[in-house]
């Protein structure tokens, strides 16, 4: 690709939406441009990259025995009616009608398409087990678009599905997409950390994330520095210290004026948070649930999810407040509390000397035992894990750090094979459910991820895996005959052996092309100016390290080749 030719609309300055740097980078640098919110165009270097990583994605799921199909965008009402999802995904998808006024949905994912797919020809266990992929657009109506191609409207994902007779077969499908996407992610040059996650509304039981750790991640991990465990906050356990333990006396009523907050109380006490019971009114399903949590966390609404059983939940609102008098907010407490179902954190069970609201405008109750005060109707893990925590499984310190999500695993069992009845007949001919795993990446996600981790202030650092091109060459004072002629030499050796390479050979001044292509951010860089008019020398510089070494064209290309040559080694060796 000749420079000077190329659509590669570089920009002086960064966009007024752009609150990250691989949204800032990819648009100065020429790689996308925005046609609307959460909605971009890719131009060619993007689209080089892009490919790049679809490559890669592809090399590794045929590698691991998934075959690639190509899936509709547009999928009908009735088959998300099937899996009881149209109701439930909400107005994240987009829906539109067709002519004849059936409704249709622009896909978020394709769980009931590739479900309908198989149940339509698969009908033996001869045929099982099978891995379908795929990699396609994806539409989401985001509430609030943010950060480019992190979080979109429209993106580029990769989606598989495995179908397998029973749970051990899931187990190993699943597992042999667990390796196949860490084996993805560092060959895209990605430090990452698969950590355990919650399933949303994919489904299924178990999920793991894979996490590229960035200060801007949208997502905090909770990671163990003692051993490999590692959860999204969300569903991060840890283990808790022995209950604090009061004095055995009565409990006390005292009168706290105005003081509603945990803050406020604990400072007109003078005791520390975690002598509290903070005492939270969910309206659950319509009814009144109180949530026990110490004074000192916070209630983790995943968790609350899960030991609730439903979705329907939510911090009682001022509505609320006025529809149940009953509950003084700022002073409600579980002594004598009267609810449809109170819920603890497992830290209260047993926890003496507490201080909560009295139910009483004004008051609050201190030295509150558990047990003998009041008790909860279950008491389950329903707070989030801190800095500091002790790790569940070793004992060893929680260390929480940003990440992005950029692929996501899920065993999915039967949710959607019963339901929708893709069943297949076994060796005695009884018909039994398929039992499914479903695995997605974000391809256009994972681009913008990489840069998170790979730039610096003058632009972006590709590794060589994902690069728009190999090279990039530079000469400079274009119009001297001599280093033309080198560069354009170069560029033609480079061609022959099927290598991308970008020639700048625009009449501008090396500052300029100085610039941008450190905006750009290939790899290697082949500068011709005056090293190559003494000697014959050409220097090569390397993007990330900012290496320089002179020499010769003959050099400059077995050293590349050794680049090149690395880079196949670690492509999967498919027989």
């Amino acid at each position: 690709m000749k420079q000077s030719s190329a659509f590669i609309p570089t920009l002086k300055d960064s966009p007024a939406d752009a609150e990250v740097a691989s949204h800032r980078l990819l648009v100065r640098a020429g790689f996308m441009r925005r046609v609307a919110s959460g909605i971009y165009e890719l131009l060619p270097l993007g689209a080089r990259v892009v490919r790049n990583i679809e490559r890669i994605v592809r090399e590794e799921m045929n590698a691991a025995g998934a075959q690639e199909v190509i899936l509709p965008i547009m999928q009908p009402r009735e088959l998300w009616e099937e899996s009881g999802r149209w109701s439930k995904y909400g107005p994240e998808m987009m829906r539109l009608k067709d002519r004849a006024d059936r409704d249709f949905g622009l896909g978020p994912t394709h769980e009931e398409v590739i479900t309908d797919l198989v149940r339509s020809n698969v009908s033996s266990w001869r045929d099982l087990p099978l891995n379908l992929y795929q990699i396609g657009d994806k539409f989401r109506d985001e509430m609030r678009p943010r950060f480019g191609l992190l979080r979109g409207r429209e993106f580029i994902m990769k989606d598989g599905y495995s179908f397998d007779r029973d749970e051990e077969g899931m187990r190993r499908s699943y597992q042999a997409m667990y390796d196949a996407y860490g084996r993805i992610f560092t060959r895209s040059g990605c430090t990452w950390r698969a950590v355990e996650a919650d399933t949303g509304l994919i489904g299924g039981d178990v999920s793991h994330e894979f996490m590229v750790p960035a200060a801007v991640g949208e997502d905090d991990i909770a990671y163990c520095e003692g051993c490999d465990y590692a959860a999204n906050v969300t569903l991060a356990t840890f283990k808790r210290a022995e209950p604090l333990r009061g004095e055995g006396k009565a409990a006390e009523k005292v009168h706290t004026p105005e003081k509603r907050t945990i803050e406020e109380v604990s400072s007109f006490l003078g005791l520390g948070p975690d002598r509290f019971i903070k005492c939270l009114m969910f309206l659950v399903e319509d009814k009144p649930v109180a949530v026990l949590v110490p004074g000192d966390r916070e209630a983790n609404e995943t968790k609350l999810e899960r030991v609730l059983g439903t979705d329907e939940f939510r911090l009682f609102i001022e509505d609320d407040w006025k529809r149940f008098p009953s509950y003084l907010q700022g002073f409600v407490g579980p002594v004598g509390l009267q609810a449809a179902e109170v819920i603890a954190d497992v830290a209260l069970a047993g926890a003496g000397g507490m201080v909560c609201g009295a139910n009483e405008e004004d008051y609050h109750l201190a030295g509150v035992d558990e047990g003998r005060d009041f008790t909860a109707g279950r008491f389950e893990d329903i707070t989030s894990a801190r800095e500091g925590d002790v790790c569940p499984r070793c004992s060893g310190t929680l260390r929480i750090e940003a990440g992005i999500e950029v692929g996501q695993v899920f065993q999915l069992g039967l949710k959607y094979s019963e339901p929708m009845r893709c069943y297949y007949d076994d060796e005695d001919g009884v018909s039994r459910p398929m039992v499914m795993g479903t695995y997605g990446i974000g391809v256009t996600r994972l681009m913008s991820a990489i840069i998170e981790q790979h730039h610096d202030e003058r632009g972006m650092l590709w590794p060589l895996a994902v690069a728009p091109a190999l090279l990039h060459i530079l000469p400079l004072n274009y119009e001297r005959e001599e280093r033309r002629s080198a560069a354009r030499e170069l560029y033609e050796r480079c061609q022959e052996r099927g290598w991308e390479v970008l020639l700048d050979d625009r009449e501008e001044s090396a500052g300029v092309k100085f610039a941008d292509a450190d905006l750009i951010g290939i790899p290697y860089r082949a500068v011709v100016g005056k090293g190559y008019d003494e000697d014959g020398t050409i220097e090569l510089q390397v993007r990330t390290t900012g290496e320089k070494n002179k020499m010769d064209m003959d050099s400059l290309m077995g050293l590349l080749q050794q680049a090149v040559d690395t880079l196949a080694d670690e492509r999967p060796h498919v027989s």
